[in-house]
């Protein structure tokens, strides 16, 4: 059979005999490079765990270097603050020259504050023990607070005059020094203040509420429970007791009491038989020189200089660093919130 001829309009499309491949050739082909394609997705997967592994290497390296430079600044902030306290003991024990120390008496009095028996009482001590400290002034800035702290610091004092009786501690008065403020001046040597000082208030107060008329409108009852009949006395939620109140009432005196003793034996004749005296008024420091309760007018550096006869002077009231000072205003805050709804009521207190 012969082939027809072609025309030259025919378009003939040949066979691409380099690409073209016959089935059995194309299965040897598939069989030789499916172990290629297996490596190379074992060698990936080798390459991505090497990366992980480099990757958790280096976040460890970091973690490592940021908890030890924690530990350095930590260690530095306490090594500083250790370092200055050595300091400030050292410039009070190794004085060259007769000085006097100024302690400062500020803020409320109560335990865990800057004004405490904790805090206030190593520093008299190591203010009468140093031999070139040859008189010590307490700045008083205070409107009272606790009796106990108050009451601590007060026989301290008396305790060290007795011991260094040739050393004079004076209180000098800035803006207040009221309840146990004052509780605490009374048992220095000489009390000076300015004309428009706020001195005195010699008594005892205790503050509470009550909600039971505001409860009985509102239709809200107390479901209280105690296993003892005082238990839960001055409780603001039930009707007050009258045996109760007139129980408090005596233990307010009792502290009274107490304060006005101190008192007495700090200041001695010097008060004038005025029968106000010690029922809590407050009064200006030109009154207070009146009644006795202060023995004149005058600021820290004149009784430094005119009743001491020293010129050289040091502030024995221990700075806190930035650190100190977060942590103590945190823990306070803290520690009032937590205790505000009952400590702040209850207990006597010595404040205006």
């Amino acid at each position: 059979m012969t082939t027809p001829p072609l025309n030259s309009d025919d378009l003939r499309i040949e066979p691409n005999l380099g690409s073209a491949t016959s089935p059995s050739s194309a299965a040897s082909h598939a069989k030789n490079e499916a172990p290629n394609s297996d490596s190379w997705a074992r060698e990936a997967l080798i390459d991505l765990a090497r990366q992980g592994l480099i990757e958790q290497r280096r976040a460890r390296r970091w973690r490592l270097f940021f908890r030890l430079m924690s530990l350095v600044l930590i260690f530095g902030v306490f090594g500083w603050i250790a370092f200055n306290g050595d300091i400030n003991d050292s410039q009070t024990l190794n004085l060259s020259q007769p000085t006097a120390a100024i302690i400062n008496v500020s803020g409320v009095i109560a335990a865990g504050q800057d004004a405490s028996a904790d805090a206030l009482i190593p520093i008299l001590e190591r203010a009468f023990k140093a031999p070139q400290i040859k008189g010590i002034v307490l700045r008083m800035n205070t409107p009272g607070g606790s009796p106990v702290q108050s009451g601590e610091i007060f026989d301290a004092i008396m305790r060290l005059r007795k011991a260094y009786p040739a050393k004079p501690i004076y209180a000098v008065i800035d803006d207040i020094c009221a309840s146990g403020g004052y509780y605490i001046a009374a048992a220095t040597d000489k009390i000076y203040a300015n004309q428009a000082s706020l001195v005195g208030s010699i008594g005892v107060r205790m503050d509470g509420f009550g909600f039971v008329d505001a409860m009985d409108k509102l239709g809200i009852q107390s479901r209280l429970l105690t296993s003892g009949a005082n238990k839960a006395m001055l409780d603001p939620f039930t009707p007050e007791n009258p045996i109760q109140r007139q129980y408090m009432q005596s233990l307010l005196d009792q502290v009274h009491e107490q304060f006005i003793t101190a008192v007495k034996q700090g200041r001695g004749e010097r008060l004038t038989n005025d029968p106000n005296l010690f029922s809590g008024l407050i009064y200006t420091g030109a009154q207070a020189t009146q009644n006795g309760l202060i023995d004149g007018l005058s600021t820290v550096r004149s009784v430094i200089r005119d009743q001491m006869h020293l010129e050289h002077e040091i502030n024995l009231t221990p700075d806190k660093s930035p650190l100190e000072q977060l942590l103590g205003q945190t823990s306070t805050q803290i520690s009032q919130s937590l205790t505000s709804l009952w400590s702040s009521n209850l207990g006597p207190k010595l404040l205006p």
